[in-house]
């Protein structure tokens, strides 16, 4: 008898997790290169802290208003494939802008027309995933442990190649891993809604965002990603200020993604053993242990290898919760937009003001007080996820 998992029908089943997997390899291999080392580019182009942080800060401005524009029309259209085709070519395309020395408001043009299509993609790719795994968090998680290693090879090749050869290759490393990412949109299977599914009344969302679990869980998402911006933009120039070279910096990096790919192997076996609000309140006291530890015990390593290595609660675990939570509430045709709002109002509108208010503190009084601000973030955004959790009970 033929093995049901050798059979025709499962490998066609496993073709789209396959292609989704490859996404998701090419896309944070693109992120693990760009985003830690952006600021240090930025650096070695003679630019201060500040108009870094502005620059920076693009990527999350974008996602203000990109993601919720791009899933709604992914919701009304149901061609979530197509779009990410679109947005993989225009960010590719735009990527060349970085060859051009033009000055900081040519970059700043530039990065605004990469982010603006970057930015919907994440969100179009989980409410498409998240649909096709159908809360198997197991299969989710292995795809997402796709794209920690692709993060993680980057990362990890970046850092020893600028550290040997300079930044200047910058934008070359921009060119080639946004062209993995369209290629990989182009082995996507060319789905799309039903056209009955697409000719109904449009839903509101409204009426979900009056629950107050919901709304708590939005302000924890907040609070939590906002702090987090303290490592997402500042972590590769606080520890160059401190001493460490590129090579110990992308190594540092390529730890905490490694705890994040260990995190995905795992979770299938562990995320039911508590309820998301529990895991979200989990995840925000270890982004409160991992801030403080590299706030006050940056000169040590040890500390910072710990630090690192709560990335697989305070991100890994976090993410998975939040893309659970998003799932459960906004359903069926609300997931684009529910995906969107995740995106707007954490890793944009918490972006925003974590780049612009980092870059700020940290040129005036200093890396570390910033770091020491962004604990406190973490704290309120644990209070949060804990009256989320107290609220989720309650309903």
């Amino acid at each position: 008898m033929a093995d049901p998992a050798t059979t025709p029908s499962a490998a066609a089943s496993r073709r789209p997790l396959l292609a989704f997997a490859g996404l998701s390899a090419s896309y944070f291999a693109h992120i693990g290169f760009f985003n830690p080392y952006l600021p240090l580019w930025l650096q070695s182009l003679g630019l201060p802290i500040f108009t870094i942080s502005l620059l920076t800060s693009v990527q999350s401005f974008t996602r203000v208003f990109a993601p919720y524009a791009w899933g709604t029309l992914s919701d009304r259209t149901g061609e979530r494939v197509k779009l990410l085709r679109i947005s993989a070519a225009v960010a590719m395309a735009a990527s060349l802008g970085l060859w051009w020395s033009g000055g900081h408001w040519w970059i700043a043009l530039v990065l605004l027309v990469m982010f603006t299509h970057t930015s919907s993609m994440m969100s179009l790719t989980e409410a498409a995933l998240a649909h096709l795994v159908a809360g198997d968090w197991g299969r989710y998680g292995r795809i997402r442990l796709c794209g920690s290693a692709g993060f993680l090879v980057t990362v990890f090749l970046a850092g020893a190649w600028f550290d040997r050869f300079g930044m200047g290759h910058f934008p070359g490393w921009a060119l080639v891993t946004l062209g993995l990412v369209l290629f990989a949109t182009l082995r996507l299977p060319d789905h799309r809604e039903p056209v009955a599914a697409r000719g109904g009344v449009h839903e509101p969302v409204g009426p979900v965002l009056q629950r107050p679990v919901v709304r708590w869980f939005f302000a924890s998402l907040f609070f939590h990603v906002t702090a987090h911006f303290a490592i997402y933009g500042f972590f590769s120039l606080y520890l160059d200020s401190i001493g460490y070279d590129k090579a110990a910096i992308g190594a540092l990096w390529a730890l905490s993604v490694a705890a994040e790919v260990a995190w995905f192997g795992l979770q299938g076996r562990v995320v039911r053993r508590l309820r998301m609000p529990q895991w979200l309140l989990l995840c925000g006291v270890a982004a409160v242990l991992r801030l403080g530890l590299t706030a006050g015990l940056g000169q040590w390593v040890w500390a910072l290898v710990l630090g690192q290595m709560l990335h697989a609660l305070s991100f890994a675990a976090h993410h998975t919760t939040c893309i659970a939570m998003v799932t459960e509430h906004f359903p069926g045709r609300l997931r684009g937009r529910g995906q969107a709002l995740f995106t707007v109002i954490g890793y944009g509108l918490g972006g925003v003001l974590g780049m612009l208010a980092g870059g700020a503190v940290a040129q005036q009084m200093g890396y570390v007080v910033m770091f020491w601000a962004a604990t406190a973030l973490a704290v309120i955004g644990s209070l949060c996820a804990w009256r989320a959790k107290v609220e989720e009970g309650r309903a």
